[in-house]
């Protein structure tokens, strides 16, 4: 008996993206059900498909959750079993290496890309790796490397929104003698994060060169708050939280301390910016990757 369905909707690559990003905004959302877009084909970039892995046979809720991500106009439904697997490593099949800045990030079925300068990870297909939004992530880790390049220094880094702990992992490269906070709303960030740590042969600790994990929504935790303030905060979440949370970022980050936002569309650029530009911070440099903007902005010093 099948473990696992998946159930594909195809539409315009703007329908699937406002259904994405209309899944981050449930409250209540089943993340057993995890939920991915992409294009159909390469040679097609506007016809998208959004999948959603269930480990379960989908019933009726499951299917009205998933319609209700499109408004009341939803594309017709594809509900296929598929074999017995791992359901959520299933999500991630096709997930190809990442090469941007000075890293390269792989699942660990790919080789080890042996090149000088090169820092190499392997991040394996997790229910934190994401919903296949690469573009953002590396994205991040080229902006981070442009950001050691032009010397900025950070002693003190906060990944929010950890994820797989990646970001944190790589500002860790880039800055060694740095201590780092993640964090993540979802509880099963903290093993995930765990896991990686030891696979790629970094430390968990409180200490420089290690990584601290903490479970928080935004910058609510005792823990992190007590950590800061930091240098550097990443945050590659979305364009409503980056708004909401931009006068807690000020709060948390030092005078002249940097900021990296990703998981913003191009077109919700202006939003974000207006409201950190409100919070106290000035551009220093944008990346836009396809339809992504990846921003770092630093806290303007006030007397």
């Amino acid at each position: 008996m099948p473990v696992s369905w998946k159930i594909s909707l195809f539409a315009p690559k703007q329908i699937v993206q406002d259904a994405l990003l209309a899944h981050d905004d449930v409250p209540d959302w089943d993340y057993e059900i995890v939920i991915s877009g992409r294009e159909v084909e390469e040679s097609r970039p506007q016809d998208w498909v959004l999948e959603a892995w269930v480990p379960r046979e989908p019933d009726e809720a499951d299917k009205a959750a998933i319609a209700a991500l499109f408004g009341g106009d939803a594309p017709d439904m594809a509900v296929e079993a598929l074999p017995e697997t791992d359901w959520v490593t299933e999500s991630q099949k096709g997930v190809e290496p990442i090469r941007a800045g000075r890293f390269h990030i792989r699942t660990p079925d790919h080789p080890v890309l042996e090149e000088a300068g090169v820092t190499d990870f392997a991040i394996p297909a997790s229910q934190a790796f994401g919903t296949g939004q690469h573009r953002t992530t590396a994205g991040c880790l080229a902006m981070l490397t442009e950001m050691k390049k032009r010397g900025v220094l950070a002693r003190n880094i906060a990944d929010i929104g950890t994820g797989t702990g990646l970001l944190a992992f790589a500002a860790l490269d880039l800055w060694p003698a740095a201590k780092a906070t993640a964090s993540d709303i979802d509880a099963v960030c903290a093993q995930v994060v765990a896991d990686n740590a030891q696979m790629n042969g970094l430390t968990l600790g409180a200490g420089a060169g290690e990584t601290t994990m903490v479970i928080a929504d935004g910058m609510d935790d005792p823990l992190l708050q007590s950590r800061g303030p930091y240098d550097l905060l990443i945050a590659n979440i979305l364009a409503g939280p980056l708004i909401e949370l931009a006068q807690d970022f000020a709060a948390s980050v030092s005078p002249r301390g940097h900021v990296l936002l990703a998981g913003l569309l191009t077109t919700q650029e202006p939003a974000v910016r207006d409201a950190y530009r409100r919070a106290g911070f000035r551009l220093s440099a944008r990346l836009v990757n396809g339809d992504w903007s990846i921003l770092w902005l630093r806290r303007r010093f006030s007397r």
